[in-house]
């Protein structure tokens, strides 16, 4: 098993891009890893800081941690700068703190300018939230 940095267990094998996406890093912890047949799986472990007042998962922190995925799906094809620049998801099933939040997902197409990727967030089997994204690559910008 491999520990975050916050101390959470993941499965052996994830890494994650600390230090290089500031709010991620602050909503996060998240983790990639590359699967046997050359899929890419994400993951969290779900905390309190991540619930609503209700205490489950808060929608603002699935869909951040979807929008990571979507770079981290996307990483071998991105080839420098990247936003996102549009992103949709469906709330289906309610997680819970201290479980392992994965996710999963195909990129859709690839344009010279453009990513298209959809996925799932799942905890244990469920699917929690369906999402898509589109990827914009970006130039360096004139100063």
């Amino acid at each position: 098993m491999g520990e975050s940095n916050a101390g959470a267990v993941l499965p052996e094998g994830y890494v994650s891009w600390d230090g290089t996406d500031p709010f991620e890093d602050h909503a996060g912890p998240y983790f990639f890893k590359k699967m046997d047949d050359g899929s890419i799986r994400c993951a969290f472990v779900s905390t309190p800081t991540h619930c609503n007042g209700g205490g489950f998962l808060h929608g603002g922190a699935l869909m951040t941690f979807a929008d990571y995925s979507l770079f981290a799906i996307a990483g071998e094809l991105t080839g420098g700068p990247c936003v996102t620049v549009s992103f949709n998801s469906d709330f289906v099933a309610a997680g819970q703190a201290g479980k392992l939040i994965e996710a999963t997902g195909e990129v859709v197409k690839n344009t010279k300018s453009l990513i298209f990727v959809r996925g799932e967030v799942t905890c244990e089997g469920e699917t929690l939230m369906p999402f898509s994204g589109v990827i914009k690559r970006i130039g360096p910008r004139n100063k």
